[in-house]
């Protein structure tokens, strides 16, 4: 176990490029159980879910080859379903769940072990059964789920999801791409990563149409081939980076993005005062910006509410707490789809930032407020995110320990800031250091 140490109140500036998608990265790993040919993935963040999900598909039998630092040679023609996922893997991940709809359209059954993940909230299945079962399948529910085909597989058919659930799409994506006939899936999320497998999926032979939209046509095959292909950029990644520029003052330039990606996250960071602008493939922060809350028509309360794409992504919700700190003004923070996200917001407080929380699911934020360093523990990837930003812009020093959970979704975090000029060390858990 390891802990950051961060010194806080330096700018921020310089140009960096962000990492594959982490959410797009894992179902496109796991999209390699469909074929028995070679799958190689580009573009691959060497994070710990990523690390996870590799572990996971060696456990099967799987052949895993890296290329270089960023693209890796997969290889399940010789893969052991019978083996079954290994309970200790799986339950490091939530993506763990995303191997279902594979092994269930490739060998007509598999065992899931209960998924792993961050502790947000509640995290329902419920989507992806309801998929698979749309499909034919025929579902055992006890500490482990039991999943069968009829005889002669999965049938195609229609899907409506209960909610768009991201990964509920995704593993009924992956599971209709290896099912013959034409299959429809109705209030699909359409996130920029569920875009990136369904692309994936076309290069590997399925025909699906609506991509980006909610309602998703795929023609699926009795037989996928191998592909090659490029993890789009994390635009969470981007949204933070951005962030962190904000609160430190300084002027960033973050390459390699999709424009179309950050509409909405540059229409809500405007809303908090921080604007930016595009240079191409480039969004660029200026530096030293007057953060000051909008309000709205009526003099009203600013309010950032997360939702499903094109909605401002809840995986920022941590994120635009943080940047709300250092913003002239008030805003109503909701998130209304994990009731655990903005329990963390109690160690804002106790940096000296002025939340009030609500309930569960909202909380309101004024500011500016000046943070001064407290010694913290990441309870969540995003939530450590939050913290590490607000550290990075506070008075004095910082610990914030539990970096692991951090690791899972931003890859080599510590140097790449340091290349920006933070003045940030991984330091071992039971290292002594003092705070404030």
């Amino acid at each position: 176990m390891e802990k950051f140490v961060i010194d806080g109140g330096r700018p921020l500036s310089g140009t960096v490029r962000p990492a594959g998608n982490k959410n797009g990265a894992l179902p496109i790993l796991a999209a390699c159980v469909l074929t028995s040919e070679d799958v190689v993935v580009r573009n691959v963040p060497r994070i710990r879910d990523v690390a996870s999900m590799i572990n996971l598909l060696e456990g099967l039998g799987v052949a895993v080859e890296w290329l270089d630092d960023h693209a890796v040679r997969l290889n399940a023609g010789a893969l052991r379903a019978e083996d079954g996922l290994r309970r200790e893997d799986a339950e490091r991940i939530r993506a763990s769940f995303l191997l279902a709809g594979p092994l269930l359209a490739r060998f007509g059954s598999c065992t899931m072990p209960p998924p792993g993940g961050d502790v947000i909230g509640r995290r329902r299945l419920d989507p992806h059964l309801d998929a698979f079962r749309a499909l034919g399948a025929r579902l055992e529910l006890g500490r482990d789920i039991e999943m069968s085909a009829p005889t002669g597989g999965l049938q195609a058919g229609e899907i409506f999801m209960d909610e768009p659930s991201v990964m509920g799409t995704e593993n009924a994506l992956l599971a209709a791409a290896l099912t013959p006939g034409s299959t429809v899936i109705g209030n699909a999320a359409c996130e920029p990563h569920v875009q990136d497998l369904a692309r994936m999926l076309v290069k590997m032979g399925a025909t699906i149409d609506g991509i980006g939209s909610n309602v998703l046509r795929v023609q699926g095959r009795a037989e996928l081939g191998g592909c090659d292909h490029t993890v789009g950029p994390d635009h969470i990644e981007i949204g933070s980076f951005m962030a962190l520029a904000g609160v430190t003052g300084g002027e960033m330039r973050i390459t390699d993005v999709d424009p179309d990606d950050l509409r909405m996250i540059r229409l809500v960071f405007g809303k908090l005062g921080l604007h930016s602008e595009l240079d191409g493939t480039t969004v660029v922060v200026p530096g030293d910006q007057t953060l000051r809350t909008a309000k709205d028509v009526g003099e009203h309360k600013m309010k950032v509410q997360d939702g499903p794409w094109p909605a401002f992504p809840a995986d920022l919700t941590s994120i635009a707490v943080a940047l709300a700190t250092q913003a002239d003004g008030s805003v109503l923070i909701h998130e209304w789809m994990f009731e655990n996200r903005l329990v963390f917001t109690d160690k804002l407080v106790g940096m000296g930032a002025d939340i009030t929380l609500c309930d569960p699911h909202r909380a309101i934020v004024s500011g500016p407020c000046r943070l001064h360093g407290e010694r913290m523990t990441s309870p969540d990837i995003r939530a450590g995110m939050a913290l590490l930003i607000a550290a990075l812009c506070a008075d004095g020093r910082s610990v914030i320990g539990n970096v692991d959970q951090i690791d899972r979704g931003y890859e080599a975090i510590d140097d790449r800031l340091r290349a920006l000029g933070a003045q940030i060390e991984r330091v071992p858990e039971d290292a002594q250091v003092a705070v404030g």
